[in-house]
């Protein structure tokens, strides 16, 4: 990721509880959208998701057995054991 790029964060319908998280990067941010920065990394969010997403804490761990971005996410009713899907309150 370039410095000067965006980091969206989403959610889409699918995964194993109705709803999986996305991320990818942006060059600049649509129209509407929620634009939040985190130690340096500017974070953008579309207002759909912003519904679901709120209050999120978005993580990375690097471990043996595989790492990745993780989602803290206190408007999930419940997850997937696969960690990248969850059902909303």
């Amino acid at each position: 990721m370039k410095k000067k790029d965006y980091l969206r964060a989403f959610v889409q319908g699918g995964g194993c509880s109705g709803f999986q998280y996305g991320l990818m990067t942006e060059k600049e941010p649509g129209q509407g959208d929620t634009v939040t920065e985190s130690n340096g990394i500017k974070i953008v969010i579309d207002p759909i998701s912003v519904k679901y997403l709120g209050g999120s804490v978005i993580d990375y761990t690097d471990n043996l057995v595989g790492g990745g971005f993780t989602f803290q996410n206190p408007n999930a009713k419940g997850t997937c054991g696969c960690g990248s899907s969850f059902e909303p309150k």
